[in-house]
């Protein structure tokens, strides 16, 4: 099934001081589960880097861009962006890309 040619795809990675992953584990896996029930949300995953500790790759899928405009509006993502902060984020590198067409490989 081809989406819709407003769905965007979010792809990236942030990385966390390896001494806060331990703590971060909880808030990550609150952001996801609550980011998963949003309106608009196809796919939300985070997932840590078995070869490079600290980095945490990100996909996203969204029915529009205006369902992800409102993602980042929501109380949940302000207070994972306040989390971020706390534990040190050290980069963060997030790129959105509009579907035009899916095909399962």
């Amino acid at each position: 099934m081809s989406p819709d040619p407003k769905t965007v795809v979010i792809i990236g990675h942030f990385r966390l001081p390896v001494e806060s992953m331990e703590a971060a584990r909880e808030p990550m896996a609150r952001v996801v589960a609550a980011t998963r029930d949003e309106p608009g949300c196809v796919k939300y995953a985070y997932a840590p880097d078995p070869g490079d500790p600290g980095l945490i790759h990100v996909s996203e899928v969204w029915e529009s861009r205006k369902a992800l405009d409102a993602h980042f509006a929501t109380p949940h993502m302000k207070q994972w962006q306040a989390d971020r902060a706390e534990f040190g984020m050290l980069e963060r590198e997030i790129t959105l890309y509009t579907a035009s067409g899916s095909e399962k490989l």
